[in-house]
């Protein structure tokens, strides 16, 4: 029941935050957390948001276990990694992309994501070194979700593919 939920808020959040840039009037706070263009790096972002939003529910329940910070850290990594894996190796085939599978791509990554977290605060036995590391990368995976919309890197994962720019000035 407990993944269920967090399946469907954290994906109706994402859903919505597709179109919420738009809604807000291309407002810059909101660029940092909603899409502003139809790059991967966005559709990554916009399953991160309400993942990182939920860990505030789940760190006021799982918080105080030593997994916390390492399960959390490991499960927005595995967004990271299944959005552009999935995304780019159908592509390899189909040679362009294909709109409900890039919405299954969105949804699978969020269900994994959800699964590997809910197996890791259960499964693992961290010691207090790997729940520091895990605390320590989950502020940098933040770190970096709010910094590369504002600079994105020059490459294929924060390139606008409709207007071939990147970032906020990929926006069309």
């Amino acid at each position: 029941m407990e993944f269920l939920i967090s399946f469907l808020v954290i994906s109706i959040v994402g859903t919505l935050l597709h179109f919420v840039y738009e809604w807000s009037n291309h407002n810059k706070i909101v660029s940092l957390f909603a899409a502003v263009n139809e790059s991967t790096w966005e559709h990554i972002k916009i399953a991160l948001t309400p993942m990182f939003l939920w860990g505030l529910y789940d760190g006021y329940v799982y918080g105080f276990s030593p997994n916390y910070f390492l399960a959390k850290s490991i499960s927005l990594l595995a967004v990271i990694i299944i959005i552009p894996l999935l995304f780019y190796g159908y592509k390899l085939f189909t040679k362009k992309s294909i709109l409900i599978i890039d919405i299954m791509i969105f949804y699978i990554a969020i269900a994994s994501s959800i699964g590997v977290f809910y197996y890791l605060i259960k499964n693992l036995n961290c010691t207090f070194i790997y729940s520091y590391i895990g605390a320590i990368l989950l502020f940098i995976i933040f770190g970096f979700y709010l910094l590369l919309t504002i600079m994105p890197i020059k490459n294929e994962l924060f390139l606008d593919p409709i207007t071939k720019k990147y970032g906020i000035k990929g926006h069309s």
